[in-house]
């Protein structure tokens, strides 16, 4: 039972972390939102705030208590299995971190904003922005990698073990 517990709960918090990892890094890979001019890129970032701030925080806290869930019920699944679990664990509580005291009031400074004339200095905020947003797509792309390989290491060694089991298995003596 306490594998097939593992197998749901860390299956379902590589799933959120994978939405939440996919949907930041598509940002990095569009190059081009960096180059818009003032007023639309203020727009599209009021835009994103509306959005991310309804979605991440139950994406985020519930894929945390997942995450905690799977590596208590992975403490005993080998050391490695473990420990790739507690890295992605301080990786996603890195990222919340990271979220809340840097990004978050970016995000309520631009909120602020008049898109028709942005404040002098918005540049330098976006650009602030961006580099921090870089980063907490960094440790959310290696925690979803590292939950990845959790599970393949972890479905791996338990096939190992079921064939092991069958092979010192008593052979039955017909009568």
């Amino acid at each position: 039972m306490r594998p097939l517990l593992l197998e749901i709960v860390r299956t379902t918090a590589t799933l959120l972390l994978g939405l939440f990892a996919g949907g930041v890094f598509f940002t990095v890979l569009a190059p081009s939102l960096r180059e818009l001019p003032g007023p639309a890129y203020v727009r599209y970032w009021q835009a994103l705030n509306t959005d991310y701030g309804r979605a991440m925080p139950v994406l985020l806290l519930t894929c945390l208590a997942l995450l905690l869930a799977t590596c208590v019920l992975s403490y005993q699944r080998g050391w490695l299995v473990f420990g790739l679990s507690i890295a992605a664990l301080l990786l996603v509580t890195g990222t919340i971190v990271l979220s809340v005291t840097q990004l978050e009031p970016l995000n309520q400074l631009a909120n602020s904003w008049n898109a028709d004339q942005p404040p002098t200095g918005w540049a330098d905020a976006r650009e602030r922005w961006w580099n921090l947003h870089t980063a907490r797509t960094v440790m959310a792309v290696l925690a979803f990698a590292g939950l990845l390989i959790a599970q393949a290491v972890d479905r791996g060694s338990s096939k190992t073990v079921n064939t092991a089991d069958s092979a010192i298995q008593p052979a039955r003596v017909s009568s």
